[in-house]
């Protein structure tokens, strides 16, 4: 517990219950200051020297009611984020799935690093919900976003407990060594009102430009062929959609160019045996924009990055290397405050997108970067240098982002994925973590995300598919996928060989590729069912999925 001096306004936006920290340097003892300046509440720390805090927590007053929703933004692209019931528990993996996660498996495989398990332990119990960097209550169609102003210091955790009517806004100060002097430790603005009024009011306060992005349609090889492409595969289905009535944006080449993870530069010749630059003047010549993938900030074993330049990967406290996730039979993290390590993503870029000629990177499993705190900077902090880092090294060339903890990627991104891969099956595995593939989560993300398609960045809800074969989808859910995607995407791709295309198959795709962008009135998700109330060409509906698994 730390003593604090608490300087209200008389607007009465926060009542405070508490103040607290933990990990505080015993040596230190730093005034605190909680300054509510009207709707902006921020907690200070002046000190006489140099100090550390592992976490600084504010506890407000909040008087829930029994029809309230409440919404939480999971830790990165993938992680579950929809709205809750009062009543309801947080989605949560089977309880071995848990432990696993938890316990040395999970730590020493990296599995754990893509959630949030390495920041913050919160047991799942009836009412209690927690998300990163903001998260709001919804009453109809007003609500009270929570909403942190910067993650620079550190991640922003805020808690919703409905039983004892409590929000706790924390922020993840690991690492991070701070000066003498005034240093601003939590930042955090309430925004009530109409949703979107309200989240424009949020974005705003921000400093984050509105980032309207054209609609993107087009064609990634991953959710048919995962990484085993090749050039026939690429010419074949690059041919079909070239046949398409309708100009199709995009075709993008995604995982198993390369020769390994981290080599990014060396391409596998016996698939594309004439290089990269080749394959991206043959979609350009079909009139479409050429986009490539890769995980700029992570290294395999088989990659030259681990066989000659260990020095550039991120390690613990002891000097040994970590496990940055579990993919790939497990793979490291570049250490982005290395100086060669820099001049290496540098290059990547600099060839990919100037010497090949692609118009768009999709840059995935971003998290990697920050999964320790390094270098005297929190987590947070090191994933906010990150994304300035890409931005700086694509220029003006579009990033669609992917696996990356949202706010850093706020105006750092032209598009970003807003929820997990889909799986070619309904449902989702219980044992999965909250990272895991599934259908229902990321239709549920894409439409509780909504929110950011403008204002952050233009969404990608992943890729919707129709085709009938390497598939264990019905009918009916193919075509909710696809309508849901139509109703909440900025980016609208398929991973289908459209020339198996019948009548009915063309008919959908041309609906869901056509430039109309409906508006979404209202959503709920009750009892398992997902509502959505949209206007569409001056037509007001509802979108009805069930939800259940």
């Amino acid at each position: 517990m730390i003593s604090y001096k608490q300087i209200n306004d008389k607007q009465g936006f926060f009542v405070i219950k508490d103040c607290t920290a933990q990990g505080l340097s015993q040596e230190a003892k730093p005034e605190i200051r909680v300054v509510a300046d009207r709707n902006v509440l921020s907690v200070y720390a002046n000190a006489d020297k140099p100090f550390a805090m592992d976490k600084i927590s504010v506890i407000l007053d909040y008087a829930f009611k029994s029809e309230d929703k409440i919404y939480v933004n999971g830790y990165q692209s993938w992680t579950d984020s929809f709205e809750y019931s009062v009543k309801d528990k947080m989605y949560a993996p089977a309880k071995f799935m848990q432990a696993i996660l938890k316990g040395p498996v999970g730590r020493t495989s990296g599995i754990s690093n893509a959630g949030d398990i390495p920041i913050l332990e919160i047991k799942n119990r009836t009412g209690k919900f927690y998300g990163f960097s903001y998260g709001y209550v919804r009453r109809e169609n007003e609500v009270d976003i929570f909403g942190s102003l910067s993650e620079r210091r550190g991640y922003t955790v805020i808690e919703f407990d409905c039983q004892s009517n409590g929000i706790t806004v924390s922020v993840d100060l690991k690492g991070k060594k701070f000066e003498s002097g005034d240093n601003l430790l939590l930042q955090i603005g309430l925004f009530k009102g109409q949703y979107n009024k309200a989240f424009d009011e949020y974005f705003n306060a921000m400093g984050i430009e509105p980032k309207e992005r054209p609609l993107l349609t087009g064609y990634t090889t991953w959710y048919n062929y995962y990484n085993k492409i090749n050039i026939k595969i690429v010419e074949r289905d690059l041919e079909a959609l070239s046949k398409l009535p309708q100009q199709i944006d995009i075709f993008q080449v995604d995982d198993g160019y390369q020769k390994a993870i981290g080599d990014w530069l060396n391409t596998d010749i016996s698939k594309f045996p004439d290089g990269m630059k080749p394959v991206a003047q043959k979609i350009h010549s079909k009139k479409m924009l050429a986009g490539l993938w890769l995980a700029p900030f992570a290294a395999t074993k088989e990659s030259f990055i681990y066989k000659e330049h260990q020095d550039w990967l991120v390690k613990d406290e002891n000097g040994k290397l970590l496990r940055a996730g579990a993919n790939w039979g497990g793979f490291y993290s570049l250490d982005i405050y290395n100086p060669q390590a820099r001049e290496y993503i540098k290059k990547v870029f600099d060839t990919i997108l100037r010497d090949w000629g692609y118009d768009l990177v999709k840059l995935d499993f971003l998290y990697c970067a920050c999964i320790i705190p390094m270098h005297g900077k929190s987590r947070g902090e090191i994933m906010c240098e990150a994304m300035d880092f890409l931005r700086e090294c694509c220029k003006d060339k579009l990033i669609l982002g992917c696996g990356v903890p949202l706010a850093p990627a706020f105006g750092k991104v032209d598009y970003c994925r807003i929820g997990p891969d889909i799986s070619l099956e309904w449902g989702k595995r219980r044992f999965d973590s909250r990272e895991g593939v599934s259908i229902v989560h990321a239709m549920l993300n894409s439409v509780f995300r909504r929110h950011l398609d403008g204002r952050a960045f233009g969404n990608d809800p992943d890729v919707f598919l129709l085709r009938d074969t390497n598939i264990r989808l019905n009918n009916k859910q193919k075509a909710m996928l696809a309508k849901c995607n139509k109703l909440c995407g900025k980016v609208l791709f398929t991973s289908d060989n459209v020339d198996d295309y019948d009548e009915s198959k063309h008919k959908l795709l041309s609906y869901v590729f056509d430039r109309n962008i409906p508006e979404i009135l209202k959503a709920d998700f009750d009892n398992g069912i997902l509502k959505v109330e949209y206007k569409e060409n001056s037509v007001v509906d509802i979108f009805t999925a069930d939800m259940k698994y």
